[in-house]
């Protein structure tokens, strides 16, 4: 297929490939994974900034990559094309990649785990749980995954390791698993609260003031930052709550024992 030709004046005193746009159609379409003929169609629509265009042959850098590859990945959480112009109406060919950044910064995984497969049996073993009858609310938690015949991920071992030492002090895993679904209700709550605190003082002013390039690394910036933050407030609070909470139930105790030894 011969390179594409579009009608426009080349500019004779630019050097070949100072700009960084060195892809013809052919090239661009190896690199982003997308066929020649949906790229032909998404610039139609104008979600594709025209190429440079060199001696009558357009060149495509960096930037249509990214805004390939955004599309791309908008496509797969569910966008329509119609959505997709809506969304990168008036965003130049740079800012894509920053729009990449940020699509992939709102998507990313927050734990760090490794996740940990495990057979039925060794879980039965761990938990000493014959036939783990507690499999069923595992799953609903979340807690573990099924990936095989007898084989599940455990997505946070580490909850795994708490979830055992917390049994060898005298929990029964049903009660654990009740305090799980607890922690996932408040903690579901917090962090709403927080996503929603950063989408109004953060995301939307820079939404009305028409997502100005220069300040797309402040805002991805705090979106990297926006869960860290709120893991060391929860512990923080959590923290100086748990404290008060123990006080206050083993102090009851302290209080019966005392009222019993009175009598």
């Amino acid at each position: 297929m011969p390179p594409e030709r579009l009608r426009a004046v080349p500019d004779p005193d630019r050097e070949p490939g100072s700009s960084g746009h060195d892809l013809t159609i052919e090239q661009l379409a190896a690199e982003s994974g997308m066929s020649v003929r949906n790229i032909r169609a998404h610039q139609a629509r104008g979600l594709l900034p025209p190429p440079e265009v060199r001696q009558r042959i357009g060149y495509y850098g960096p930037a249509h990559v990214a805004r390939l590859r955004l599309i791309t990945e908008l496509q797969g959480d569910g966008f329509n094309l119609k959505g997709i112009e809506r969304l990168l109406e008036g965003e130049s060919a740079p800012a894509s990649e920053a729009m990449l950044s940020f699509r992939r910064a709102i998507a990313a995984p927050f734990a760090t785990e490794q996740p940990e497969i495990l057979s039925a049996a060794e879980l039965a073993e761990r938990f000493g749980d014959p036939g783990f009858q507690h499999l069923d609310r595992a799953l609903e938690l979340g807690l573990l995954n099924a990936v095989g015949e007898d084989r599940f991920e455990a997505p946070s071992p580490g909850l795994l390791r708490i979830a055992e030492e917390v049994l060898s002090r005298g929990v029964p895993l049903d009660a654990a698993l009740d305090v799980v679904a607890v922690m996932q209700r408040s903690s579901r709550y917090t962090a709403e609260a927080f996503a929603q605190l950063f989408v109004r003082w953060v995301w939307q002013p820079f939404e009305e003031a028409g997502r100005p390039e220069e300040r797309w690394s402040d805002v991805l910036e705090s979106i990297d930052r926006l869960r860290p933050i709120a893991s060391e407030a929860l512990v923080s609070v959590f923290q100086q709550v748990m404290g008060d909470e123990v006080e206050k139930q083993f102090g009851k105790e302290l209080r019966r024992l005392s009222g019993e030894k009175r009598r």
